[in-house]
């Protein structure tokens, strides 16, 4: 995915949720981007907000939101039913961009030019560039209505960030018995040459597999971030 194909996807949502640091502890907003282009993604905020002094002090925020805004009805059983869609994320780090910058950013493509009328009749608005950073798009479909499998995970990554794994996998200790493909609901488990092998865009980490495994072969592995 490159930089126009994420801001469509945040885009198509609108209002997303915003998350910060403050003091040890997370904040959120909602907000939304404006613009796109090689450099990143944009949006704007006060400089009289915590939001602000939040985003100067950290360098950072993370963004996420949810297509289609739908409320979540029930079966007859009382299960939930969540209509085909996506959530989509993205975190890492941002710069503020001087008016200067943008009015210039709005002289070769419209999208900038809201940015500079809205700084122009709020004069204490600014933009920020979310510059560096990685994602992913979660494309749901738990009731497997327009495919044969419940999801579909695409990682991103743009500015020079690298994609962290964050997940479950398959070690060595596996014995080929088969039945964590068997408990995995998500179809993300398949066997190759007598070793079972996740499919990381299709699995959920749900932790069936792990919780299931007679040989403790699944481990949880989260990297740093880079």
């Amino acid at each position: 995915m490159d930089l126009a194909d994420i801001y469509k996807k945040f885009d198509q949502i609108g209002c997303l949720t915003f998350a910060t640091m403050d003091q040890n502890y997370p904040q959120t907003r909602i907000a939304h981007l404006f613009a796109c282009d090689h450099e990143g993604l944009y949006f704007r905020t006060m400089i009289t907000k915590a939001f602000f002094n939040q985003l100067k002090k950290t360098g950072k925020v993370s963004i996420c939101g949810m297509f289609p805004k739908t409320f979540v009805s029930h079966d007859e059983q009382g299960m939930p039913y969540f209509e085909p869609g996506y959530t989509i994320r993205a975190t890492g780090d941002v710069k503020e961009i001087p008016l200067k910058t943008l009015k210039e950013k709005a002289a070769v493509n419209e999208m900038f030019m809201l940015g500079v009328k809205d700084i122009e009749k709020y004069p204490a608005m600014t933009t920020f560039c979310l510059c560096s950073a990685w994602g992913e798009v979660y494309d749901f479909d738990f009731e497997m209505e327009h495919r044969n499998h419940k999801l579909l995970r695409t990682a991103f990554s743009f500015g020079g960030k690298l994609i962290p794994f964050r997940g479950v996998r398959i070690t060595e200790e596996c014995i080929a018995c088969g039945e964590c493909q068997e408990r995995c609901s998500f179809k993300a488990i398949s066997q190759h040459d007598e070793q079972f092998i996740i499919d990381h865009s299709k699995c959920d980490v749900c932790g069936d597999c792990y919780t299931i495994c007679p040989s403790n072969a699944i481990e949880i592995a989260i990297e740093d971030p880079k």
